[in-house]
């Protein structure tokens, strides 16, 4: 049996070192919502202490996260002119100035009575020389890893102004074996691809995994002697359940808001319409009723209104409706098809898959349809998905492979919003369908 994420990596101290704290002089901050920013130069030495060796890859797990937001550029640290030891006492803000570091990052590990593992970060303005942040943090040794994407989500709000993503994990389809055979077993990592593990086995064949906003659970789509059911899998034990054998096809289970329902497309005597289902009463409710194909919904963040796909009007295309059902308006018109819509943590954009002319896209739409912007395009790509922050999309690229292109690879990637910085995420083997976790709790 799996121990409880939030349990095993619960902060057993969070505290703030306000007292070393000033206002800055001249705030100093990153503007996210240009088309592309330059990367802020941010000097961060080893972190010091009773561990050394924990101290160094803490500071290349931050190093790496800041560097793949595509905001920071970490400063190489043979370029210091101050050692690390010397600057944990305070620094000596004009050396850094002279290697062009406008953010210092400085730390110490040490050890308590208990075993346990005390983490003191500062985040230091070089320019104003004052102290933007200070935070320590107290748990296990053996979660170092999570303590480390904490402290860059804090840099990142600190400088950013917005939310940080990095403490949180991908859950997504991991492919192998021949196109016409392939294997497909679920899978969840960090979201820098660390902490690799496999949920099931792989003698069914699972798709469209989606995680609970409330709980440490994810919903999915499984083949069960050839016959598609919705479970719902426990990532603290390992225990899946199946929340339905309705008849027909189910399509892209997905959570509510609150955790409380799931929303699904089923099939029925050839139609394909939208549902909701009560977890608690196991009560199954009809969104539409229309002799279209309407599938892959997704609620607002508020739980007031639905986006899903529909051929309603002729072609594949997005529409909005009240999350009790009813009328729905189409929001996309231009060219090509439109898929999978997935509404953002904000509540501001809405992300989908577009078809045109044989190429795959992703984009991002308002939702009352204005603004629509494409992202990226490729052969195949598609499965779009949130960061907690709503800054980041992940998605799959796929593309033929062999001398024949009879053969296929998929991969995980991510991208700014702004369509810039795509970054792959490495998978021991190929990956589909990822689907982004709120921040861990």
């Amino acid at each position: 049996m799996q121990k409880s994420y939030g349990i095993f990596l619960a902060l057993v101290l969070m505290l703030g070192l306000a007292g070393f704290a000033a206002p800055a002089a001249a705030e100093l901050k990153i503007d996210v919502t240009r088309g592309q920013a330059k990367p802020m130069p941010i000097a961060i030495p080893d972190f010091k202490g009773t561990d050394d060796e924990l101290g160094r890859k803490m500071t290349q797990v931050i190093s790496a996260n800041l560097n793949r937001s595509g905001l920071f550029r970490t400063l190489d640290q043979r370029s210091f002119i101050q050692d690390a030891a010397s600057a944990q006492a305070g620094p000596r803000f004009g050396e850094w100035r002279t290697i062009n570091a406008q953010a210092l990052v400085t730390g110490v590990l040490s050890k308590t009575p208990d075993g346990k593992t005390r983490v003191e970060f500062r985040l230091w303005d070089v320019f104003a020389e004052q102290q933007m942040v200070g935070t320590a943090y107290m748990t296990t040794p053996a979660n170092w890893r999570r303590i480390a994407h904490i402290i860059s989500d804090a840099i990142y709000k600190r400088i950013t102004g917005e939310e940080g993503y990095f403490d949180s994990r991908l859950v997504y389809i991991a492919e192998s074996g021949p196109a016409n055979a392939r294997e497909k077993r679920l899978a969840i990592m960090d979201q820098d691809g660390e902490n690799h593990r496999f949920l099931t086995d792989g003698r069914t064949l699972v798709l469209t995994p989606r995680f609970s906003p409330t709980e440490q659970k994810i919903t999915y789509m499984a083949y069960y002697n050839n016959k598609p059911r919705v479970y719902v899998y426990n990532i603290d034990t390992g225990k899946q359940e199946l929340l339905g054998d309705f008849p027909g096809m189910t399509f892209a289970p997905r959570f509510s808001p609150d955790g409380r329902r799931v929303i699904m497309s089923l099939s029925k005597n050839g139609n394909s319409d939208i549902y909701t289902l009560d977890l608690s009463s196991r009560a199954v409710r009809q969104l539409t009723n229309d002799s279209s194909i309407n599938t892959s919904p997704s609620f607002a963040p508020d739980g007031a209104q639905v986006a899903f796909e529909s051929d309603r009007g002729g072609t594949q295309q997005i529409y909005v409706m009240s999350a009790s059902g009813g009328a729905a308006k189409r929001i996309t018109f231009g060219e090509g098809r439109y898929a999978n819509p997935v509404w953002s943590p904000r509540g501001d954009l809405i992300a989908f898959t577009k078809m045109l002319k044989g190429q795959f896209y992703i984009g991002v739409i308002r939702p009352d349809g204005s603004g629509e912007r494409l992202i990226t395009q490729a052969f195949h790509v598609e499965g779009p998905t949130w960061s907690p922050n709503g800054r980041v999309l992940a998605y799959f690229k796929e593309s033929p492979t062999g001398a024949r292109r009879t053969g296929r690879s998929a991969q995980v990637y991510t991208i700014d919003l702004t369509g810039f910085n795509e970054q792959r995420v490495v998978t021991p083997q190929d990956g589909s369908d990822p689907a982004w976790s709120p921040l861990n709790k």
